[in-house]
């Protein structure tokens, strides 16, 4: 049976804040009437924005506090103020059962360190993992994981990855035999670090997984669309992450350049504007907004902080899908079948 979901809001993180946080909750409720929510944050600048969101209003509650995590706080620092900050009490209404979900598109580093804390990591996981859809050329999105959550790891920190991601992707997918791969320099079993190799060899003799381990995937491929989770560690992964969102803006810019530096490219454009719409759209990182920390008793998605109402309201639907179809469960399954299948 799927369960209701109720979403705690960090409503005072992001680069907007409160107004921005509740226009997205506010429009991914207008799409899904049975969320509930728990909105943390300032009570006078949360009932304030409500006032313009009275669908949002009526399914939500309030927990009143004027702590907040800023962006140059250190996870350190955090921590010793979670009880008093926006972003510590959404992520403890998930520790009391209070709450399915938190969201925050507040400070990365202090909400995995607040969050692992509070919640802690699951049976058998080392270390949880940053894990985002990216959008590709073929049918399907691609899982990356980790996104910057560790920066080193060992190669059962990568087993664990590869085996998080792909129940992510059956869930977040709809995918019965998600196609896994770790990203490599090369595609060739001798290339790559002693960890990744080893990871490799762990993954080829796993069992029984709900998962297709392909071998390795070069940087030039991620977004080929070729397989369905790509596994690295969290500094490869983030500078994988920040090229392809630059490289994204890049061709946005350059094809608005183009597009306005002549009388006749502004004719191509009209043109060619149902082309430049699909091309927009698909690379609008809006789209694809929310990501999840993989291996956590509990579900917390990281929003943008400069994400728009349409992008806090598809992190906010993703937390609800993952609360919906028990994402906990079902990596908590995979990985007690992966260690048995090992031990065996």
């Amino acid at each position: 049976m799927a369960l209701t979901p109720r979403i705690a809001i960090d409503a005072m993180g992001g680069d907007v804040g409160v107004r921005m946080m509740l226009a997205g909750a506010a429009m991914a409720r207008h799409k899904h009437d049975g969320l509930r929510f728990i909105l943390v944050g300032d009570e006078v600048q949360i009932k304030a924005a409500l006032e313009n969101h009275p669908n949002l209003r009526a399914a939500s509650d309030i927990i009143h506090t004027d702590g907040v995590v800023t962006g140059e706080d250190k996870p350190s620092q955090a921590i010793r103020k979670a009880k008093s900050t926006s972003m510590g009490l959404a992520i403890d209404a998930v520790k009391r059962g209070d709450a399915g979900g938190a969201v925050s598109a507040g400070n990365t580093g202090a909400l995995m360190a607040m969050a692992k804390l509070a919640l802690r990591t699951m049976p058998g996981i080392d270390r949880p993992a940053l894990a985002a859809l990216l959008p590709t050329l073929g049918d399907n999105d691609v899982v990356m994981l980790d996104l910057g959550a560790n920066t080193e790891c060992d190669a059962t920190n990568l087993t664990q990855f590869a085996v998080m991601g792909a129940a992510y992707a059956r869930t977040a997918m709809g995918l019965q035999r998600p196609r896994v791969a770790l990203l490599n320099i090369g595609t060739e079993e001798l290339k790559g670090t002693d960890e990744i190799r080893d990871a490799a060899a762990m993954l080829r003799a796993a069992k029984g997984l709900p998962m297709e381990f392909t071998g390795f995937i070069e940087g030039d491929k991620l977004s080929r669309g070729d397989v369905d989770v790509i596994v690295h560690d969290g500094f490869s992964g983030n500078i994988a992450l920040k090229t392809i969102e630059g490289t994204a803006r890049f061709v946005t810019d350059l094809l608005r350049r183009a597009f306005t530096s002549s009388t006749r490219s502004k004719i191509g454009f009209l043109i060619s504007r149902p082309a430049t719409e699909l091309l927009r759209h698909h690379l609008d990182p809006n789209n694809h907004n929310g990501a999840v920390f993989l291996g956590l008793n509990g579900v917390v998605l990281k929003s943008h902080g400069s994400a728009d109402a349409k992008g806090v309201a598809n992190c906010v639907h993703l937390c609800a899908e993952l609360i919906e179809k028990d994402i906990t469960r079902q990596v908590t399954e995979d990985l007690a079948n992966f260690q048995s299948g090992n031990t065996a």
